[in-house]
This record gives structure tokens, sequence and C-alpha cells, in this order.
């Protein structure tokens, strides 16, 4: 069924931010998250207790401190970013347009409800996550599903990580953050546990198999967060004209082992040994700055590799609300329109 455009709306989806960076702000946003079963895969009864007994009590009061080191007056740079990129898509469509946050506020209800008044009966979800996790799109359209009314259809846009219009603006963005002078660049993910990789496998058997297992054809690439980080990587190296001794990849936010690796801040590390002097980081798998770029990776990673003998750390911005992103964004969604029409 073919629908106008007064029927169709936009619900663009990133993960969330607290309130403020208050401790009890905080600590009501971390148990959100962490409660969700794709992003703390244990049983129920054992999530409560490490998330009650092990994280509230302790994590909110440094999350809560390296949130206020980023906060703008204005709030979470996150929602801020993710706001003003909403408003020029507004200004680039004619349908309606929403925000939600997966968690935190505004809410996925509140996203559905301003569409669904809006007279919208077809839901185009775009998850703001170029790489495909369970932890982002997968509990993001559950919740879409979960809470859409019945007679709204609900389509979703599928990962962007190597669409020609995504790598263009980001490659944009990077040159003309690039300073003049540079030796490397460290493109930096965010790291997912290495049994979230083979939970979404659907083979059952490629997923961390081998070294070299995101190289290999397998259809469990089409949910494999690790082989679309490395396919954004060629890709945006392939953009830049970079040679493969001029970039590394690596993974970032792990929290205990098992983990995807090599490890940022163990990069970070050795990098000045191996002649690095002048890096740039570069943070691909988010579209709008938040805590894990400004803080972990522009305060505590260039802490890391300036200490570790590196002279100068650039590190550079997410797409935001880059216009040269925005237009690349309307793009994407157009050729998925076609796709579904």
């Amino acid at each position: 069924m073919e629908h106008s455009l007064s029927e169709t709306g936009y619900l663009f989806i990133n993960l969330g931010t607290p309130a403020s960076p208050s401790v009890p702000d905080v600590r009501k946003y971390l148990k959100q998250f962490l409660m969700d079963p794709y992003v703390l895969d244990v049983p129920k009864p054992l999530r409560r207790l490490i998330v009650s007994g092990f994280v509230l009590p302790f994590r909110p009061k440094n999350s809560a401190e390296a949130y206020a080191s980023i906060w703008e007056e204005a709030g979470s740079p996150l929602l801020l970013y993710s706001e003003a990129l909403v408003t020029a898509m507004q200004a680039e469509v004619n349908n309606a347009t929403a925000l939600a946050m997966r968690y935190g506020s505004p809410s996925i209800q509140d996203g559905i409800q301003s569409l669904t008044d809006a007279g919208v009966n077809h839901i185009i979800a775009i998850p703001l996550y170029p790489q495909y996790a369970d932890s982002t799109v997968t509990t993001s359209v559950a919740e879409i599903q979960r809470l859409t009314p019945s007679g709204v259809r609900v389509s979703v846009l599928p990962a962007f990580y190597e669409d020609p219009d995504y790598i263009g603006a980001l490659s944009c963005v990077v040159t003309a953050a690039l300073p003049a002078q540079w030796d490397h660049i460290l493109m930096s993910y965010h790291s997912l546990p290495e049994r979230h990789l083979r939970k979404a496998d659907p083979t059952g058997s490629h997923c961390m198999s081998n070294p070299d297992c995101c190289e290999q054809p397998s259809p469990a690439h089409a949910t494999c967060y690790r082989h679309q980080a490395f396919g954004t990587s060629k890709a945006l190296a392939a953009a830049l004209g970079l040679e493969r001794e001029q970039y590394s990849v690596s993974f970032q936010s792990r929290l205990g082992g098992g983990w995807m690796q090599p490890y940022t801040d163990k990069v970070l590390e050795i990098l000045p040994s191996q002649g690095v002097a002048r890096l740039a980081v570069v943070c691909p798998a988010f579209v709008a700055d938040n805590l894990e770029t400004l803080e972990e990776m522009g305060i505590q990673g260039r802490e890391t590799f300036l200490a570790a003998g590196g002279e100068t750390f650039d590190l550079i911005p997410c797409l935001n609300d880059a216009e040269v992103w925005t237009k690349a964004l309307r793009r994407i969604i157009a050729k998925f329109e076609a796709s579904i029409a």
C-alpha cells in the first residue's frame, strides 16, 4: 500500500541521556538502561541483583561527574545535537517528524504519540546507529513495536554503515576537522561483549569463529556489529584516501572482560611508542557527540595519549547537525522509501 506524505512520519531514535548530570537523574537513567535485557543479557533476577547491588550504589556518582564535565548550559550535548538534527530534517521533508530516546526523554512513547496525533499511519523508524547491534537497534525496534497502536504501520531503516551518502558525509566532516599536520587516524567504536555478536549471528556458527570471520562472506554480517564497524572503517579510509598504515580501528567503553578488541585505551597507550606523535580520533559508531566521545575520548583518551608520549590529540566531531549530514540522511531515507514502496 502506498502512503501519501501526510500519512507517513519519521521517528528519529537515539540512545538517550539523563535529564541532568545530578546523581539522582543519572541513577534513574542507568537503571532504565541497564535493566534492558538487550543491554545486560542475563536472567532478570541476576540482572536486578547486578544493577541494584553492584552498579547503582557506586557508579552514578562517577558517571554524574563525567556528565557534568561535558554538560552544556542548554542541556545534554546528545539531546541538543539530536534535536538540532531533527529540526534540520523537518526543513528537508514534508512529513511529520519526531525525536525519541530509547532511554530517558523524549521517550519512544512520546515520539509515537506526536506522530499519530499528526495523523501519521505509517511510521518510518530511523535508528541513528550506523552499525547494527541488539543493544541499540533491536531494543529500539522492540519498544516501537510494543508501543505502536494497531492500525499504524512501522518500517525500520536498516543499518547504513557503508551507505555511500553516510560515508560521504562522514568523510567531509573528518576532512574539515583534520588538523594541518597529523600522523595517524584512530577510528574508535563503542565496544560490545563478544557474546552479543554470537547471539546476533543467525547462522549460530560464524561470528568470532576465527580471527578473519569478518572478512569471510556470511549472512551473519547483516547483524554483525563488528563486521559493520570494520566495513565503515574501510569505506571511510577509502573516501579519505588513506593507506592502511595511516589508520587503525579500536573499541572503547568496555566493561570487564570478553569484550571486542583491540581496546581503545590500550591502543592510545602504545601508539606513541610506534611513532605516532600527532593523533586524530574519529568515533563512527555515533552520529551525535555524547559522553563517550566528549568525555571518554576528548578528556580521558586525550590524557592517556599525551601521558604515553603523544604530542597532539585532535578529536573529530561527530556528524551532529552538519548540513552535509542532514542532506545525506534525507537521501538515505529516500532510497529506503523507494525500496519499500
